[in-house]
């Protein structure tokens, strides 16, 4: 009997995980690899390190996306996944359960288990005084790592000297209509760091407001920073693209929406639908003018082109009865004379071309005259002469 192997693909849950994100304060999680590893099978040979590709797929629970303000990102099958993004207030107290399913792209088993977000609220949400730095020699992820992170926001804090600092949002730079940069090793993407403080904003990030730095950030020039020195060791800033927004001076616009009313239709009478049984229709004049009125003017002009070829033509004999009798006999003659030249030119012997004859020994390389007999004919002479 013939055994056929059946293959099943099994689907794990884990138990729920429980984070508590502050409203307003950068949130990230990351998805590691090891952590769903240990749910699939081992590889099929002993001592072997398994390194399956691994993708996760993430969504509100019910939904097929994520919420608007959570983003995902993944380089590589082989790299961590990484959640981020920055609720806001009107998310505090509403439990976001996010549904986290793992695919191994070897065995193609998947292993899921949801990951529930509690956002909390905070007294000093939202911080007045932010900045959003754009970092040119960085990825998003890159970014995210929380060492990275915490690099950045230790210059930061010792530029500006504030008693709270927090990192609001990170953005990749493709996500605000950046290019992707070419395969290069060292060339980055970008990301846009947006931080916020309870201070006002320190001399030197006010340094790029300057007008000399503004007539240098115009003619694409880097502007004059004092402070820059201590981010360009690992973090290279573009000066001309930073942000800086006091909250407290930004002037609230409320849109002016029409009364949504309440849902009803007024009442207008009944609505008549249509009839259900339609209306015959004749398509003869259609077709009349669709196919019967060109192909009626196609048949008179062939009518008039076949009369005017074959009805109207004259004739040999009819051009013969016109033409002088002293013309045709003339004509006729030479047509003769034509025809007894090619005939004896055909039977006359012709002389091999001096063209092919060779000019030179090919031993001695000696160069050897074509020959000239005596009674060589000139009539018969080719056109191409003697090669010297």
């Amino acid at each position: 009997t013939l055994i056929t192997p059946v293959v099943t693909i099994v689907s794990r849950s884990h138990a729920d995980r429980n984070v508590y994100p502050s409203a307003g304060v950068l949130f990230v999680h990351v998805l590691e690899r090891e952590y769903f590893k240990g749910e699939f099978p081992p590889y099929p040979k002993p001592g072997d390190t398994s390194n399956d590709p691994i993708t996760f797929n993430t969504n509100l629970k019910g939904y097929p996306d994520r919420p608007g303000w959570l983003r995902y990102i993944q380089r590589t099958p082989h790299s961590d996944g990484v959640l981020y993004g920055s609720p806001t207030a009107e998310h505090v107290g509403k439990p976001t359960i996010i549904e986290i399913t793992a695919y191994n792209r070897r065995t193609f088993e998947t292993a899921r288990h949801n990951l529930v977000i509690n956002i909390m609220g905070t007294e000093e949400f939202p911080l007045p005084y932010q900045a959003e730095f754009y970092i040119k020699n960085m990825n998003v992820e890159e970014m995210l790592a929380s060492e990275v992170l915490g690099d950045f926001l230790g210059a930061v804090k010792n530029v500006w000297q504030p008693e709270r600092l927090n990192a609001i949002n990170i953005t990749s730079a493709l996500d605000r209509g950046g290019r992707v940069p070419l395969p290069i090793n060292n060339l980055k993407e970008g990301v846009y760091v947006m931080v916020g403080a309870d201070v006002q904003f320190s001399s030197c990030l006010r340094e790029v407001e300057t007008p000399q730095n503004q007539l240098r950030c115009s003619q694409e020039m880097e502007p004059v920073i004092s402070c820059d020195k201590k981010f360009r060791a690992q973090f290279h800033i573009d000066w001309c693209k930073i942000s800086l927004v006091d909250i407290t001076k930004v002037v609230p616009v409320h849109n002016s929406r029409p009364d949504p009313g309440t849902g009803v239709l007024p009442d207008i009478g009944e609505y008549n639908p249509p009839s259900e049984s339609l209306k015959s229709r004749d398509y003869f004049t259609d077709f009349l003018v669709t196919l019967a009125v060109p192909s009626a003017v196609a048949l008179v002009l062939f009518v008039i082109l076949g009369y005017s070829m074959c009805c109207r033509r004259e004739g040999v004999e009819k051009r013969n009865m016109q033409t002088p009798d002293i013309q045709l006999v003339h004509h006729s003659s030479i047509q003769k004379s034509t025809k007894e030249l090619r005939s004896m030119s055909k039977n006359r012997e012709i002389s091999w071309p001096l063209s092919t004859l060779p000019v030179f020994n090919p031993v001695s390389g000696e160069v050897v005259p074509p020959i000239h007999p005596d009674n060589y004919e000139t009539t018969s002479m080719p056109l191409m002469q003697t090669q010297t």
